[in-house]
């Protein structure tokens, strides 16, 4: 109860931002949630959902163009994403070749490449994500667009998403009921991979397994995973947050809500 009381006081201590929290046991059920229906801009969580749309799609073998131009859903002009502002810069060196869903799908949730994302979201339409998440249990999830769409993103045409919306997703892809049970482990592996642990990660004992995304743009930061830990039940744990005008203030606050969520989870 203690770590509960302190979970929910970090979640509401700061009246000019937003947190939400969404920790669900994988074992017993038992749940706790912070304003889990809030709606976020999801940033780059949102790849979660895109990951599963995309598996259900197409074999993990199968290649697909890799492009730089795609339309705004605010006016259908014409926009690109650029690699200096991107996570990863290895894709743009294969634009006009083809490439496997499975290093697509990796790059994507891995270093958390916003080609990657457009140009399976190219092939996967925003609709029929939205329409998988809604089959899944997650209708709080509503993708709507792909990265860097600038002349959506003025209009607030914007991709949106719930901390439960994200627990959901994450706990039935740890209870292997996305697709497969092999394309959900395709899943995990890929989501133990990422490279960003500056959120939850940073909160758990050294070398505890956190298969996890992390999104992020000014203001907002979010991070939402499965965890491992040796000799205790895996849980899923979910942390939005928006109004922290540093970023490392808000991942600071996202480990802190991570640490008492490994405790929560005795």
């Amino acid at each position: 109860m203690e770590s509960h009381a302190a979970i929910v006081s970090l979640a509401t201590a700061d009246p000019d931002r937003w947190i939400a929290v969404a920790i669900h046991d994988l074992v017993t059920g038992r749940e706790l949630l912070v304003n889990p229906d809030r709606t976020f801009h999801p940033a780059s969580t949102v790849k979660v959902a895109v990951m599963m749309a995309a598996l259900r799609q197409f074999r993990l073998e199968e290649h697909l163009s890799v492009t730089n131009e795609f339309l705004s859903i605010a006016d259908g002009s014409s926009f690109s994403t650029t690699a200096a502002d991107d996570s990863d810069q290895t894709l743009y060196e294969k634009i006009g070749q083809t490439v496997a869903v499975r290093e697509l799908v990796r790059l994507m949730i891995v270093r958390s490449s916003n080609l990657a994302t457009n140009v399976l979201l190219n092939h996967v339409a925003p609709s029929v994500v939205t329409g998988l998440c809604a089959e899944l249990g997650a209708a709080g999830m509503q993708v709507r667009r792909g990265m860097d769409d600038t002349a959506a993103y003025d209009k607030s045409l914007n991709n949106q998403a719930t901390a439960r919306s994200l627990m959901v997703l994450l706990a039935r892809l740890a209870r292997r009921t996305v697709i497969t049970e092999e394309l959900d482990d395709v899943m995990i592996e890929i989501l133990l991979a990422q490279e960003f642990s500056e959120g939850i990660p940073a909160g758990l004992p050294p070398g505890t397994p956190v298969a996890h995304k992390t999104g992020w743009i000014d203001g907002i930061y979010h991070d939402a995973g499965i965890v491992y830990p040796p000799e205790k039940h895996p849980y899923v744990v979910v942390v939005m947050t928006e109004g922290f005008s540093k970023l490392t203030d808000a991942q600071a606050r996202v480990a802190e809500i991570s640490a008492l969520a490994f405790r929560w989870a005795v």
